[in-house]
């Protein structure tokens, strides 16, 4: 009854909230993309660029700058031009939008990725629709989302592919989500670590799978573009446009060279070691993966951290407890387009240090339960997402296809007292078992 309640009351704030949070976020993405720097879509017209360019040059030119450019001028003569230094695979998207004039491409490509990672939120979300509309409303609103959006990049689908693998994991269906974590390598510097995290802490059919993938995605990009045109893109990584470590661990805590070699190799063991004691928790894991690769790597844009947006999504859903769910909120303000136009937000490089405090408190948090209950603290997530399972198709908890949807560790307890029971009344084991099944 309790549970039923609750359901009840957030069926209803949802559906009160939904209109008047579409209109404030509507409001931010008004005022966001109002007051950028930057022309709309330039990121975009740099992937149409280069897939113009692979469609009718060949994709062996796909990193000739001087065609990029030249192709840049042609599609935005406003626009100033930039270098492609993206994988393949992203220009071979690109393609399927190079017979159409720039602004529409844009405005097609900037709805679908925006749209695509409310869509995984609301996927993945429980609840009914009200529910789920607010929670992806909430999940696009941050600066990061919208700047991601306003300039085209193509981080908004790594940021659903983390969303829409945390689920499939959720639901035990490995095979998929390592499918789904092989868009991670449309912009493998923002979510490297993840499937690594996935690795130690045990999911392995994962980890096997987005190789795989990753493998065949790496066969068909050298088949495409050849070994000069690969060995040019990495030639070119090494010397990257000035800014694009504004938002990295140097510029944060004042370090270079050696020193911040040695954070960055801390930061990874830490997380690896906090993946392990985290294993029973995909989520929590997924989340520890996130955080290290945007600190971890020294190539990153602000709108890059579009991808706290997806992990403070997962950690929502993942740890309800209240101190959580504050320090969450109060997070989402201060990302909050409104308080950057403010100029009471963070400046860029001292994003680093904001996501080193989150990942401090996932590492304790980690340490802690398992010290002290070794990894209770993660059955919990695991019994709210059999709850949700159940909530989501309407089955009672008696019903065959809620038990599926229990723990191990709940069907081991339940075999154990049918045998019991079995014993103190006469009953043969088997057949005691089979009366459970």
């Amino acid at each position: 009854m309790k549970v039923s309640r609750l359901r009840t009351q957030v069926g209803r704030v949802s559906r009160v909230w939904l209109w008047p949070s579409f209109l404030i976020i509507l409001a931010a993405m008004i005022v966001d993309f109002g007051h950028r720097p930057q022309p709309a879509g330039i990121d975009f017209h740099t992937y149409l660029a280069a897939a113009r360019i692979g469609a009718s040059s060949g994709w062996s030119h796909l990193y000739d700058q001087g065609l990029v450019a030249a192709q840049q001028a042609m599609l935005a003569p406003t626009q100033h031009a930039q270098p492609y230094l993206s994988p393949p695979p992203v220009a071979w998207l690109a393609t399927a939008l190079i017979a159409l004039p720039f602004n529409w491409a844009y405005a097609i490509w900037a709805i679908a990725t925006i749209g695509l990672l409310a869509a995984a939120v609301v996927w993945s979300a429980p609840g009914g629709a009200p529910a789920r509309s607010f929670a992806a409303l909430l999940v696009i609103a941050p600066l990061w989302v919208l700047q991601a959006g306003y300039l085209g990049q193509v981080v908004l689908l790594v940021a659903a592919a983390i969303v829409v693998a945390w689920r499939l994991l959720r639901d035990q269906h490995d095979v998929a989500a390592g499918l789904v974590l092989a868009l991670v390598l449309l912009k493998p510097n923002t979510a490297f670590v993840v499937p690594l995290v996935l690795l130690v802490s045990g999911r392995y059919r994962v980890f096997v799978t987005f190789s795989l993938a990753a493998a065949a995605i790496a066969g068909a990009a050298l088949l495409t573009a050849g070994t000069h045109a690969l060995d040019a893109y990495f030639t070119q990584l090494l010397q990257p446009p000035p800014g694009t470590n504004a938002v990295s661990v140097e510029a944060a805590l004042g370090i270079s060279g050696p020193l911040a070699l040695a954070v960055r190799f801390a930061i990874l063991g830490v997380v690896l070691a906090s993946a392990w004691k985290s294993r029973t928790s995909p989520g929590q894991v997924m989340v520890l993966g996130t955080l290290a690769s945007l600190l971890v790597t020294p190539y990153l844009h602000v709108c890059d951290l579009c991808l706290l947006a997806a992990a403070g999504w997962i950690l929502w859903e993942e740890r309800p407890a209240l101190v959580w769910r504050v320090l969450l909120a109060a997070s989402w303000v201060i990302a909050s387009p409104f308080v950057d136009i403010s100029g009471l937000g963070p400046t860029q490089n001292r994003w680093p240090l904001f996501e080193l405090l989150w990942l401090v408190a996932l590492v304790a948090t980690a340490y802690y339960w398992s010290g002290r209950n070794g990894n209770a603290a993660d059955r919990r997530p695991y019994e709210l997402r059999s709850w949700r399972a159940r909530s989501a198709t309407g089955l009672s908890t008696n019903s065959p296809s809620a038990v599926r949807v229990a723990a191990p560790r709940d069907a081991s307890n339940a075999a154990s007292t049918r045998l019991a029971q079995a014993s103190s009344s006469g009953v043969g084991a088997n057949t005691a078992l089979m009366i459970g099944t």
